[in-house]
């Protein structure tokens, strides 16, 4: 592949998903971050406020739009139609994303690896999908992955789903994802030769999700990282490097709350067995291989593996596959039944939300928050429209009275979604939005047993992340003040000198000199098309983004 010495490059952004100071500063005191220390340390740097909720497939979309979610419409990792789910996607995002915003005003960029741009929109550039694509995105323009699999070799989105946790092959496939993503940006900026350039790193969360606590992990991934910028910078000599996390990331307290255990206690929540409500992945994702044909036992009549007929019908008279679960637990062969049973067997026997019969239920524990079942806005309500208000207020003070173990608030808040969230796609929002106190409980709508029982997860997101800026027209004494995830798009365009869109909810941050903001075409409505990809599927599953209520 040839590279030119620079490129046109006047601005880019780096997104580094997850990164915090209190990851990064502790590796660029040890020397291990030249190139990212040097914009921390040599820019306008600090903490970047995430929104509510900090995940990844809601906060990026806020990030390159400008706008809050109620705007733009993705709060989670999935969408719902009434009690049908499907992975989102970028036709779920119903704001303009700031390269075309920068194509309308005859600016270029090349966007590599953003999560939710798969499927893209045409503007004027390239760009190859990130996170919740497909293995084998489609691209813009037409073409790209294969060009870019010519050129360097191979280009993946994600790792193979074979690769053995905490192996030495498992942070060796971190590197090299990461290793893709910079040479992809460099190869693309010298064929494109944009103005604009968004760079987004993944694996930095990835390793705190699969690997908690592994400093090793850790390090190698933000070592390559900073390599992959430092070239990147080498060949592009970009006039002005952004750099910008979603969220932070953190440690967990030990315990877990699983809302619809709470909420069934108080009387919201109705439960079923077997098929209905939400899928169940979180317990189960060990043992996916088992649906690709590595095993799964003998069947039934009707095609379904005869364990699993079995535990569906020892779950009819309430041997759940929870209860089973504890048993085995107590036993110490929990481990030995997720590498024997099959997924599907262990599905037929869990206990679930019964939505239809709920009258207020957690859908997504990354949707952070309690959705109730309203008539007339869910196929089958029970609460009626003229009782929503009064439903709602007992909800939150519900919702407000839990304590941890030791005594303390779950929540820092409990509010109507209208606190967080404003615009027309507020209605796709959960009812009643939570807060964890400090991010340091994990939340769960899986139903297990106890509302407290011991965390999926030692580490998991934090509320703040992590901004720097640097270079041509940046005021390194500027105060961030309280910087916010809603002001990164506005500062980008700023950066660039074209004005932001007036229905952004950030601003310039004082980094750079604000441009007044300006009215763009609106976003062209179009029906989202569905995902529908397993695969997208189980890799949230294994990273523990989706359960089971």
């Amino acid at each position: 592949m040839s590279t030119q010495d620079s490129t046109g490059l006047r601005t880019l952004l780096v997104g580094v998903d997850g990164a915090c100071l209190p990851v990064v500063e502790p590796l660029v005191a040890d020397g291990r971050l030249p190139v990212l220390g040097d914009l921390v340390d040599s820019g306008a740097a600090g903490p970047l406020q995430s929104q509510i909720p900090p995940w990844t497939p809601s906060a990026w979309p806020s990030l390159y739009t400008g706008t809050n979610p109620g705007k733009h419409g993705v709060f989670d990792f999935l969408a719902f139609d009434g009690y049908d789910w499907d992975v989102v996607n970028h036709t779920h995002v119903r704001q303009r994303a700031l390269w075309e915003l920068l194509a309308e005003q005859g600016l270029t960029s090349v966007v590599v690896n953003v999560p939710v741009t798969s499927p893209p929109t045409a503007f004027d550039g390239a760009l190859v999908p990130g996170y919740v694509a497909p293995e084998s995105p489609p691209t813009h323009p037409e073409g790209l992955l294969e060009d870019l699999r010519r050129e360097l070799g191979d280009y993946r989105v994600y790792a193979p789903r074979d690769v053995e946790d905490g192996s030495d092959e498992q942070v060796a496939w971190y590197e090299r994802l990461t290793e893709m993503r910079g040479a992809a940006f460099r190869h693309l900026a010298d064929r494109f030769d944009p103005e604009f350039g968004f760079l987004q790193f993944q694996q930095t969360d990835t390793v705190f999700h699969e690997r908690p606590g592994d400093d090793h992990a850790v390090r190698a991934v933000y070592e390559a990282v900073d390599d992959e910028v430092g070239a990147v910078l080498d060949a592009c000599d970009p006039d002005t490097v952004i750099l910008a996390s979603d969220h932070g990331i953190g440690p967990y307290a030990p315990d877990e709350f699983r809302v619809n255990e709470y909420l069934r206690e108080a009387g919201y929540v109705e439960t079923t067995r077997g098929e209905g409500g939400m899928p169940s992945w979180t317990s189960l994702h060990r043992d996916e291989r088992t649906r690709d044909g590595e095993a799964g036992g003998a069947e039934d009549g009707g095609g379904q593996p005869l364990s699993a007929w079995l535990v569906a019908r020892a779950a009819a008279v309430g041997l759940t596959s929870q209860r089973i679960g504890r048993v085995l637990s107590a036993l110490g062969l929990a481990d030995l039944a997720l590498r024997v049973v099959s997924t599907e067997t262990v599905r037929a026997g869990t206990e679930r939300v019964d939505f239809a019969e709920s009258t207020a239920y957690m859908r997504s524990r990354t949707e952070l928050g309690v959705r109730i079942n309203l008539e007339g806005r869910e196929p089958e309500g029970t609460v009626a429209p003229e009782d929503y208000d009064d439903v709602r207020e007992d909800l939150i003070a519900v919702l407000r009275g839990a304590r941890t173990p030791d005594g303390d608030p779950v929540f820092s808040a409990v509010e109507p979604r209208e606190t967080y969230f404003d615009g027309e796609h507020v209605e796709d929002a959960a009812d009643v939005v939570v807060v964890p106190d400090g991010f340091d409980t994990y939340l769960t709508a899986s139903l297990r047993g106890d509302a407290f029982g011991p965390a999926s997860e030692s580490w998991n997101h934090k509320r703040d992340g992590l901004f720097a800026a640097v270079g041509d027209g940046v005021d390194t004494d500027a105060q961030l003040g309280d910087a916010h995830l809603f002001d990164v798009a506005p500062t980008v365009l700023s950066a660039l000198g074209v004005p932001p869109s007036d229905a952004m909810d950030g601003e310039p941050l004082p980094v750079v000199d604000a441009v007044p903001p300006a009215s763009y075409d609106d976003y062209e409505d179009e029906p989202a098309r569905s995902t529908d990809d397993r695969a997208v599927e189980r890799r949230l599953a294994d990273l523990g983004y989706l359960d089971d209520p």
